[in-house]
């Protein structure tokens, strides 16, 4: 029977296949009616069936037991496992809480340990009363602080960082830790990680108003007028559409940035002329900066005694805001808070150092060739009568003693006892000279600024053609 059906339906094939092969056409239109059809029934049928979003929905809710049997009791004892293969479960470890934050200006040990996590009072006051601990809070700059602590919010163990006010490249790192015996704290010396930054600038209508856009910290833009003091007023100079190029050291601690070292290499396009300068120093010889090609950028007397500040009154006629009238103004006046620090501005000796009617608290430096030169109205002297001082050292800080109005530095320079305009004095004076033996060393140092100042400059003109496609 079964093999009567086979021959039946292989007969039956064979003829579809005869019939498909004289007639194509008309076989398969038939096939595509048929096809046809079922789709259209298909159609006709699909929506007669509910919609699954107007079924009703019910929450489930099931207790599940909570059983302590370790993950091997699920093994049955026949399975065919190695000792050694058998999966067993750890004993459960206590956990570790860490945090971070920053200290700020009001912080007592409570308030900052409660901001990580810890409410531990003898941890509170440990940190207020350990000579170690307590200079976490001795600063006014904020430090940040990482906090190991248990889920019972006991301290462990606190970690902070910050520069070593005696070590230009060093930094300290306290530790206090959970032992034994309790808590105790540790201070420890490192050194600084230093790495190069590039940036560039234009100016738009001031120096720090470019360099803040440009992202570059008030360090950096302080460094920048200084080296440069010498070639441009800052203050009169700058010229809208002015560019720079600067690379400048970042300074970490373990990965935490810390500060801002100096200034590597930079340049300074001041209406269509190029500055250049490049930081140099060899050992046995005093670190400066120089023109890409040797010649120095700084000169035997500074181009102001307080790091960039506004002149306030310069040289020459004007009218007096105490006496009320006009008269000479034999040197030049710097607007600064009270207690700036104050520099020499070139080496010398301390001539006199004390208090004058005018005056108020002043200082005089000997220099060569009978120049002098005069700080007055300071709030505190910093050095005595014939002590001898170098160009740039701290002198006093500035105040408003004597015959002043406000907060200010007045400055002189007196040439064989008469008095020059000390700016101009500052610009002709002559610039220290590299010394020849280590003219090759130097040429390495500049050769791969000026490859970092390159990079640099095309880093601009990236930003420049991004904002101009905007």
């Amino acid at each position: 029977m079964i093999r009567q059906t086979l021959n039946a339906a292989a007969q039956w094939g064979q003829q579809i296949a005869e019939s498909i092969a004289q007639h194509p056409r008309r076989v398969m239109g038939g096939i595509g009616v048929l096809l046809l059809g079922t789709g259209v029934t298909a159609f006709g049928i699909a929506p007669l069936a509910p919609d699954a979003a107007d079924l009703p929905v019910r929450q489930v809710v099931e207790a599940l037991p909570v059983t302590a049997t370790p993950l091997y009791a699920a093994i049955p004892a026949s399975a065919d496992l190695p000792p050694e293969a058998r999966p067993v479960l750890a004993s459960p470890q206590p956990w570790t809480l860490y945090r971070s934050d920053t200290t700020r200006n009001d912080d007592t040990p409570q308030s900052l340990l409660l901001r990580l996590g810890v409410n531990d009072g003898e941890a509170q006051a440990f940190l207020a009363r350990n000579p170690l601990a307590r200079q976490l809070l001795a600063s006014r700059q904020s430090r940040l602080v990482h906090a190991e602590a248990t889920p019972q919010q006991v301290l462990q163990r606190l970690t902070a960082r910050w520069p070593d006010p005696k070590n230009d490249r060093g930094f300290l790192r306290l530790v206090v830790e959970r032992g034994a015996n309790g808590l105790s704290a540790r201070l420890e010396p490192g050194t600084l990680e230093a790495a190069s930054r590039l940036a560039s600038g234009e100016i738009r209508s001031s120096l720090f108003a470019s360099t803040d856009a440009a992202g570059i910290p008030d360090a950096v833009a302080v460094q920048l007028a200084e080296m440069f003091a010498s070639d441009i007023d800052f203050r009169r100079d700058l010229r809208k559409g002015d560019r720079f190029q600067v690379v400048y050291e970042t300074l970490s601690a373990e990965g935490e940035p810390m500060k801002t070292g100096r200034i590597l290499s930079a340049v300074f396009v001041n209406d269509g002329r190029p500055h250049e300068a490049v930081w140099f120093e060899a050992p046995g010889v005093k670190g400066g900066y120089y023109g890409f090609n040797g010649d120095s950028k700084r000169r035997y007397f500074l181009s102001s005694p307080l790091e960039f500040s506004r002149v306030s009154s310069g040289y020459g006629m004007r009218f007096h805001p105490v006496l009320g009238r006009q008269r000479a103004h034999l040197g030049v006046d710097y607007a600064a808070p009270t207690g700036t620090p104050v520099r020499t501005v070139a080496d010398g000796v301390i001539e006199f150092a004390g208090v004058q009617r005018g005056y108020g608290n002043v200082i005089y430096v000997r220099h060569r060739n009978n120049q002098v030169t005069v700080f007055a109205h300071l709030s505190r002297i910093g050095v005595r009568t014939g002590q001898r001082v170098s160009q740039g050292e701290f002198i006093g800080n500035v105040g408003t003693t004597g015959m002043s109005t406000g907060p200010h530095l007045h400055f002189e320079f007196r040439d064989n006892g008469e008095h020059r305009d000390p700016l101009v004095i500052a610009r002709q004076s002559e610039a220290i000279k590299l010394p020849e033996n280590l003219r090759s060393a130097f040429n390495q140092v500049a050769q791969a600024q000026q490859q970092e100042l390159a990079a640099a400059g095309r880093l601009q003109q990236a930003l420049a053609s991004t904002d101009s496609g905007r």
